[in-house]
């Protein structure tokens, strides 16, 4: 009687974990943060990447480049190996993405890149424009 007790706590604990897990909505491809879908057109929006760039040279530049390592990673086929949605995401909500998003934590604690990403205080069009610049580089 005993066994058949602390097997169904098992089962029960076993199913909650796959059930937050899984389909508690923190897809570690997708992120975590206000961007839950991203539409993209296999045209790449020239405007988008005007202001995308304008941005990250004002805000992302100091710590990123395109092509090598700085502070942070190098973004080059950064949209290649990341969904829009994790992009935008990790723009908009850095700190939360590196405490919660696997992803994120891994390359944060890898050692890699010492220096958390912080809040830029940009909206989500300007989160939409980096993309754009991003996908215009990565092409």
């Amino acid at each position: 009687m005993r066994k058949s007790k602390i097997y169904l706590l098992v089962t029960v604990i076993i199913s909650a974990v796959i059930y937050f897990a899984g389909c508690g909505g923190n897809d570690p491809e997708m992120g975590i943060g206000p961007v839950k879908e991203v539409s993209i057109l296999p045209e790449i929006d020239q405007n988008l990447v005007v202001k995308g760039k304008q941005i990250f040279d004002i805000k992302c530049v100091t710590c990123h480049n395109i092509d090598t390592k700085l502070v942070g990673p190098a973004l080059k086929d950064v949209t290649k190996r990341r969904k829009p949605e994790w992009i935008m995401n990790m723009i908009l909500n850095p700190e939360q993405m590196i405490k919660e998003n696997m992803i994120a934590k891994t390359l944060s604690m890898s050692g890699q890149y010492p220096t958390p990403m912080t809040f830029q205080n940009v909206t989500q069009d300007d989160a939409r424009a980096l993309l754009e610049f991003l996908r215009n580089n990565d092409k």
